[in-house]
């Protein structure tokens, strides 16, 4: 098992629990799969990906809770990223966390995302 985390909107958030189903922010619904980061990942897909952006949230998952569909694939510098290839549901979610951003513009990671 290893914990692995989605950042998206807090709308987004919400409205895939209140829809029982996550299935991708505007990126993954293009690419065709969910994207996540490995701990390492985290700040450097939020600073290129989601920077200076408020409103976000950090969502953990354990990997293999998500089945077969959850797949790692390489991306930036051949480094292995998770892709689930499928609807996430919400209820799998370890733990939600606010994702504020800093004074320097960077994203402030949990504790637990440490």
């Amino acid at each position: 098992m290893a914990t692995i985390y989605k950042i998206c909107t807090a709308d987004e958030w919400r409205k895939a629990v209140a829809d029982g189903v996550f299935r991708g922010s505007p990126a993954d619904l293009r690419d065709g799969f969910v994207h996540f980061s490995t701990a390492e990942q985290m700040a450097e897909t939020a600073a290129r990906y989601f920077a200076g952006q408020a409103d976000l949230v950090l969502v953990a998952f354990d990997d293999a809770a998500l089945g077969p569909d959850l797949k790692y694939e390489p991306s930036r510098g051949g480094a292995l990223f998770p892709h689930l290839y499928g609807p996430l549901d919400p209820a799998t979610a370890l733990w939600v966390e606010p994702l504020p951003v800093g004074g320097d513009g960077l994203h402030l990671f949990p504790e637990r995302a440490r």
